[in-house]
């Protein structure tokens, strides 16, 4: 009975692989159909991608607009601060020149550049024995001339010999020759200068005049910051000897710019700076403005009056002066100026436009406009590049 049933059995399996073997060899034409189309759709869609992905992905553009940083104009009274450089010299300075001729010599103080004269010192004197044996020469022929008229006095103008003689009397050699007495007619004056006395007096005193220059004396205290000659030196004629300057009071010279002037006047109280030494200052006043416009540079001379410590010629200060406040008007910075008459502006929509404007004062970073309206958007920053018609991101300036 076992046997059977295991022969059963085998048979079973039999029957069941060949049924297996069977639909597999009926499926395989559907199945390697199916297989095919797979095949075929991925290699498209494989295709598709690897095209993809050679092709260059493009940029997006995007609208670069620039962010404008602005200030609302109100017009006010501008205070006006003119800053400018010069050199200080002093405002009583003489050059020294000789009119004469001669040996200089020594005298109580040396002729060099750093001493101090008192006013009337002799800061020069010059050899004149020559010279003044002719004066004494030319003052004994008056003397002569007069005495020989005396007698023609006495008998035809008695009125006018006592006055003559009395002249004659305190003539003094050693002293500058007094004025002729005055003549009371017009016979005595001409009798006078018949005699060739007027013409003899002042031959006189005109050598007189040229002796005085044999000593240079001190016009004012003050001191010598240039000497050209030595004790011993022949000096000529027209020799520049030195520079003699008063040290209490100096003059700052500067060049201001015609537009302005206006706001400058004499009087005007000026700060004065030394731009090395910022401790140092000084106060002055506005003494002089030149009337005429210099042509090549279009400005004008004006001069500052200061005294104090520590003030030396030639040295190189700053000055801020204080002009006439503008009334209605802006102060801006300077590079904000387009063509040196307009300012962009910022309109409700956010786009730049230039609106005209008129400059009344100038200084190194900041200008002083007029003819803006109130509530204006004003660029309180350049923008690179900016021209009428950019639109822009408004920031108002903190």
């Amino acid at each position: 009975m076992q046997e059977k049933i295991l022969v059963l059995r085998i048979l079973l399996k039999k029957i069941t692989k060949e049924q297996i073997i069977h639909q597999n060899i009926k499926m395989r034409p559907y199945i390697t159909k199916i297989l095919a189309v797979v095949i075929l759709v991925g290699a498209f869609y494989g295709a598709r991608l690897l095209q993809d992905s050679k092709k260059k992905s493009k940029p997006v553009l995007t609208a670069n607009i620039p962010t404008a940083f602005v200030t609302k104009a109100k017009n006010e009274v501008v205070p006006v601060s003119i800053i400018e450089n010069g050199r200080l010299s002093a405002k009583y300075k003489i050059n020294l020149f000789a009119e004469v001729q001669g040996l200089m010599e020594v005298t109580s103080k040396e002729f060099k550049p750093g001493v101090t004269f008192k006013k009337g010192q002799v800061l020069v004197k010059i050899n004149s024995e020559d010279f003044f044996a002719n004066l004494q020469a030319q003052k004994s022929v008056l003397q002569n001339l007069i005495t020989s008229i005396m007698p023609d006095l006495k008998m035809d103008y008695p009125d006018a010999y006592d006055k003559w003689d009395s002249y004659l009397r305190s003539f003094d050699m050693d002293k500058g020759v007094a004025p002729l007495p005055e003549t009371t007619s017009d016979k005595e004056k001409f009798f006078i200068t018949g005699k060739n006395i007027y013409t003899t007096y002042y031959s006189t005193k005109n050598m007189e005049i040229v002796y005085s220059k044999y000593i240079l004396k001190a016009p004012f205290d003050g001191v010598l910051t240039e000497a050209l000659v030595t004790p011993g030196a022949l000096v000529r004629n027209g020799q520049k000897l030195g520079e003699f300057i008063d040290p209490s009071v100096y003059e700052l010279e500067l060049a201001i710019g015609k537009d302005m002037t206006d706001a400058v006047h004499v009087g005007t109280e000026v700060t004065v700076i030394n731009p090395e030494n910022s401790t140092q200052e000084w106060k002055g006043k506005v003494s002089r403005i030149n009337g005429r416009i210099n042509s090549s540079t279009q400005t004008v001379q004006v001069f500052v009056s200061i005294n104090g410590d520590d003030l030396r010629e030639g040295m190189y200060l700053e000055a801020d002066i204080v002009g006439k406040a503008r009334v209605d008007a802006i102060e801006i910075p300077r590079n904000l100026l387009i063509d040196n008459d307009k300012l962009y502006g910022v309109d409700s929509d956010s786009i730049l436009f230039l609106d005209n404007v008129n400059v009344v004062h100038k200084s190194r970073s900041k200008v002083i406009v007029q003819g803006i309206e109130n509530g204006l958007w004003l660029l309180a920053k350049p923008i690179p590049g900016a021209y009428p018609g950019m639109k822009v991101i408004v920031k108002p300036q903190i």
